[in-house]
């Protein structure tokens, strides 16, 4: 959605509730362009380690913490995303890493309940003013594992955060008890919808019992403000150059014929 402006109403919202979907943020051609470069990215792939659930079954990620010439920074750095970033959480951001998620029909895991700030408070961030946005490159469904949010939950703070299999998740008796007060959303995404959320919202995911992928890019951001006090592996502040909308189509068609004729030669 080229221009896109976030309202005030929405803001509102956020604050409120700890999350805003942004239907068809990414136009057709665009989001298409990203799953056809996405599914065929040799290193995307190669790169990417599996995060295992309590019940063994691995969703696929692959995590990138500097920005390259690619349509993934692109989508980083474009203004619909990082001025509407900024507005909800109140400061300039950065760029904190992004990564893809690549959950495979019928063997894909669920990803257990878990707020992002569970694991971004260790790394030396003081606040919880940071937000991921999830960009769905495949159409997420109940069926194939969407995301699911309890919204209002990042009012309650961190949560303390333990091992399940291989994954960070919050204490379960906890989140049972928030779940018998607050309500839970299915995040359902056409292709190339977003969905911002706050650092301290509860979300988790189901397996993919479906024949259907559920791919998503998730651009995470830090707020300036929150420059971490150690050095961790993700990357502690320096300005986002950000760049205007009509250049990730730009980008995603150079790229695209690139790796088209790089196929032929």
């Amino acid at each position: 959605m080229i221009g896109y402006q976030v309202s005030d109403a929405e803001v509102e919202k956020f604050r409120r509730e700890g999350y805003l979907l942004v239907e068809g943020m990414f136009g057709a051609e665009e989001v298409e362009l990203l799953r056809k470069i996405a599914k065929a990215d040799h290193k995307l792939v190669t790169d990417a380690h599996d995060a295992r659930d309590g019940e063994g079954r691995a969703t696929r990620l692959s995590l990138r913490n500097e920005l390259s010439d690619d349509v993934y920074s692109a989508v980083v750095r474009c203004r619909r995303l990082v001025d509407t970033t900024e507005r909800l959480l109140g400061d300039e951001v950065y760029h904190y890493h992004h990564k893809m998620t690549m959950k495979e029909p019928f063997v894909g895991g669920a990803w257990e309940w878990h707020q992002d700030y569970g694991y971004w408070y260790n790394n030396g961030c003081l606040y919880p003013d940071m937000a991921s946005v999830m960009i769905a490159v495949d159409r997420a469904t109940k069926e194939n594992g969407c995301l699911q949010v309890i919204p209002g939950s990042h009012l309650l703070g961190r949560i303390d955060h333990g091992k399940t299999g291989s994954q960070t998740g919050a204490d379960v008796e906890r989140v049972e008890k928030v779940l018998e007060r607050l309500p839970l959303l299915y995040a359902e995404l056409g292709p190339g919808s977003a969905l911002f959320f706050h650092a301290n919202l509860l979300h988790r995911s189901d397996a993919n019992r479906s024949p259907n992928p559920r791919w998503a890019l998730i651009c995470c951001y830090n707020t300036a403000h929150n420059n971490p006090y150690k050095v961790h592996h993700h990357p502690c502040y320096s300005y986002l150059e950000r760049c205007d909308d009509a250049k990730v189509l730009e980008v995603a068609l150079r790229e695209w014929e690139e790796m088209q004729g790089a196929a032929t030669a």
